[in-house]
């Protein structure tokens, strides 16, 4: 129970690693909140209460941690999971598509943590984790709106960390490597082929390998760690 009695809000848990770290959560004591703009593939797990959560939407972020704070008058882990790609390089990527993966990948990131930093700062505590990913410390060709998006969030991990560490507000990054998801699963395959014979470990990462990682960062275990990257990759950004 290593989130007794905690209230979590997870982006993008529909399916994937957010679907994972919820169903953790709730199994681990915390009250757990699933957002995402569709209902889940599979039903959720006994503890966690799906909500719509359009992380691009100011005013989805606003309604939904009204909810929360108006049931439980506190919220104490926001997990920034919900995320987009685009595999287009710089020359052949429009303005559009650039903005549609700004919106989910960095934006939403932006909306979430402006959401539930005022309640946190009243109460003096609270855990947000940012998904970034290997692409925001490394690169490959092509993705630039994903590369860029994800190295983002990597700085604004780190500049919310350093903003409200004295109000006792940790705030900490992700950077999973090639884990097997349903947004990986619709990749073309030499693609995951590549990244996986690029990993030196020569396989998939499972959502549960990063869920516990997240759980480890959300939990008061990690409690001297903020503004820190937790890499999640089979020895990729090692090599």
């Amino acid at each position: 129970m290593r989130l007794k009695d905690k209230v979590a809000l997870v982006s993008g848990a529909a399916r994937g690693m957010g679907y994972e770290i919820a169903a953790l959560f709730a199994r681990e004591g915390a009250i757990t909140y699933a957002g995402d703009i569709a209902g889940p593939d599979h039903p959720h797990a006994a503890g966690v209460e799906n909500v719509r959560l359009d992380v691009s939407r100011e005013e989805d972020w606003a309604g939904t941690v009204e909810t929360i704070l108006a049931r439980h008058g506190r919220i104490d882990v926001l997990v920034n999971n919900a995320g987009i790609i685009a595999y287009e390089p710089l020359d052949e990527l429009d303005l559009a598509a650039w903005q549609r993966v700004i919106a989910v990948n960095q934006t939403g990131v932006f909306l979430g943590m402006r959401a539930v930093v005022p309640a946190m700062r009243r109460q003096k505590s609270g855990s947000i984790v940012n998904f970034s990913s290997i692409w925001g410390n490394a690169a490959v060709g092509g993705a630039h709106a994903y590369h860029a998006t994800k190295g983002a969030v990597r700085n604004m991990t780190k500049n919310a960390a350093m903003s409200y560490v004295a109000d006792g507000i940790r705030v900490n990054s992700v950077h999973p490597g090639f884990i097997d998801t349903p947004l990986t699963q619709a990749q073309a395959s030499d693609i995951n082929a590549f990244v996986i014979a690029s990993t030196p470990m020569k396989r998939a990462g499972k959502p549960i390998e990063v869920a516990n990682g997240v759980l480890f960062l959300a939990s008061d275990e990690a409690s001297y760690m903020t503004g820190a990257e937790l890499v999640i990759d089979g020895g990729y950004l090692a090599q």
